[in-house]
């Protein structure tokens, strides 16, 4: 069984006992975090929702936070001698999905 989510902007395909990297949550590692919005459960009966399936949830364990890898922003102007650079380390948290409950 695998359902589809939405979580921080982001719709991701989840099974249990997959571990996701997901936007940063305001939740302890260690506490188990509930997922409302199931837009779609994939299985053997096949919920689809519009744009929400009705009393569906999956529920994960928070096990840690989180940066992600340095990226560069550099911005730059021929001949003009501008030249700015930026780095930036995206915040995630981790979490194993436990149950999906459809």
């Amino acid at each position: 069984m695998y359902a589809i989510i939405e979580t921080g902007g982001k719709q991701l395909k989840v099974e249990e006992g997959q571990t996701l990297f997901i936007e940063k949550l305001h939740a302890e590692p260690g506490e188990t975090v509930t997922f409302d919005k199931v837009l779609f459960v994939g299985g053997d009966n096949v919920k689809v929702g519009q744009p929400l399936v009705e009393g569906a949830n999956v529920t994960a364990k928070v096990d840690e936070h989180g940066k992600g890898d340095k990226i560069v922003v550099f911005k730059f102007k021929k001949r003009k001698n501008y030249r700015r650079k930026q780095g930036h380390r995206q915040p995630y948290t981790k979490v194993t999905v436990e149950k999906i409950n459809a």
